[in-house]
């Protein structure tokens, strides 16, 4: 019967570890999608901001309550699910805390462990108070409703669930190893479950094998259903605020790329000796598109961020354009951009590979001009954000398509363009009166 018990765990760890697999290629096919930047100079620096960024949660601490609390539960989580390890072994193999041969080492482990479920039990409610009862502004704005609200409480369910059976499961093996039941051997240190033990006095122990075994599959099997939840919900930001911190953009805050067919262009008319008419362009350096109208036109690393945005708000709750009234959000631009993406992952997988225009863009189906326009490009947005995403950079690409493929500005932009062509000057003056000012009294 216990190699049944062994099979069966077996083909769950398979399927569960499987499913997570073809979801992951998934993420990469859609990241995949967008076009080629390169993010591989400065290995030393992006390695600088993995490490303090993405693992240290440098900027978290930036709001301290929040942050401390993210850190217990950020490291609990992670620490707590080492314990996955010898589940799987005693899965696997029918033995059973496998890692007990360690002694003391063991028993501090376990100790930890059950201290930091206690920690992460606890941050996590607070955090449900903040969003459920608190209401903090940046957790009830408009662009948080529906699935992004309850996403995020189902993760703080989950959370208290895991952790809860966690400690149950550790309570019921301590009375068993009291009682010494046999195949439960003396092991472990557990400050927090002791207190818990001692509701199962009066039940018989076949009743608390039974609490102990299934309180441990539904600890397994939980932690198999959130890794494949992760795919769905901002938690994604779990794995991906380590690439996504990496491939960063180094370049100092409103430096904004140049388009290279751009320059040269710009180039050749300020070079008095250069003949335009001689000069041939170099095809590769001709984008198919000025800016991006969907996520098709956008860098992998805007994608990637995408996927990695925690829904946090801290971007648009810093923002000096939605905090004036305007419509702009800075998460709703990184949540718009990961549904697109969604959805034309989607497409490409019920036409066996292929994309087949929808009729739908980014651009005016998700993210309004109206959006795009409010950003004063003050960079707050990227300053804030835990995991270093640039809403900015869409925003700026989606503004320069606006610009160049449409010429659809707003109209004192559009009228200080045209005086730069035709006057070489922002102002509506023609070059051969700008100085008759001084003539003046």
């Amino acid at each position: 019967m216990s190699y049944l018990d062994n099979i069966l765990f077996l083909i769950i760890l398979g399927l569960g570890f499987g499913y997570f697999a073809l979801n992951v290629k998934k993420i990469v096919r859609n990241i995949k999608l967008g076009q080629q930047v390169n993010r591989t100079d400065n290995s030393s620096e992006r390695r600088k901001n993995m490490t303090m960024i993405a693992l240290g949660q440098s900027k978290m601490l930036k709001r301290p309550i929040a942050g401390f609390l993210h850190i217990i539960v950020y490291v609990g989580f992670i620490i707590i699910n080492l314990e996955l390890l010898e589940i799987v072994i005693d899965g696997l193999f029918g033995t059973h805390r496998v890692f007990s041969f360690m002694g003391g080492f063991y028993d501090v482990l376990i100790a930890s462990f059950e201290i930091l479920a206690v920690l992460v039990l606890v941050s996590v409610i607070i955090f449900w108070l903040r969003r459920n009862v608190i209401k903090l502004k940046r957790f009830v704005s408009s662009d948080l409703k529906s699935w992004p609200k309850n996403d995020a409480n189902y993760i703080l369910y989950f959370e208290i669930v895991l952790m809860s059976l966690f400690l149950i499961m550790n309570a019921a093996d301590l009375w068993l190893q009291e009682m010494n039941v046999h195949h439960y051997n003396q092991a472990g240190s557990f400050p927090i479950s002791q207190f818990i033990s001692p509701l199962f006095n009066g039940l018989s122990e076949g009743v608390v094998i039974v609490i102990e075994r299934t309180a441990w599959w539904l600890h397994i099997c939980g932690i198999l259903v959130f890794l494949n939840y992760l795919y769905f919900s901002k938690h994604l930001h779990i794995l991906l605020a380590f690439p996504n911190t990496y491939f960063a953009d180094l370049n100092e805050k409103g430096k904004f790329d140049n388009l290279e067919s751009v320059t040269n262009e710009v180039k050749l008319m300020m070079d008095p000796s250069a003949d335009p008419f001689a000069a041939q362009a170099n095809p590769e350096t001709i984008p198919s598109k000025f800016g991006a109208s969907d996520v098709q036109d956008l860098n992998w690393v805007q994608l990637l961020n995408a996927y990695t945005c925690t829904e946090c708000g801290r971007c648009t709750s810093s923002c000096p354009a939605n905090l004036t009234g305007k419509k702009l959000s800075p998460r709703k631009i990184m949540m718009d951009t990961r549904d697109r993406l969604e959805e034309v992952g989607k497409i490409i997988d019920l036409n066996k590979g292929v994309f087949v225009p929808d009729n739908k863009s980014l651009l005016n189906d998700y993210i309004t001009t109206e959006e795009l326009w409010a950003c004063t490009s003050c960079n707050a947005c990227v300053e804030e954000c835990p995991v270093n995403i640039s809403p900015l950079s869409i925003i700026m690409d989606m503004r320069r398509y606006l610009v160049m493929e449409q010429s659809a500005a707003p109209m004192p932009i559009n009228a200080m363009m045209t005086n730069i062509e035709n006057n070489g000057a922002p102002w509506q003056y023609n070059q051969m009166d700008r100085l008759n000012w001084k003539e003046e009294n």
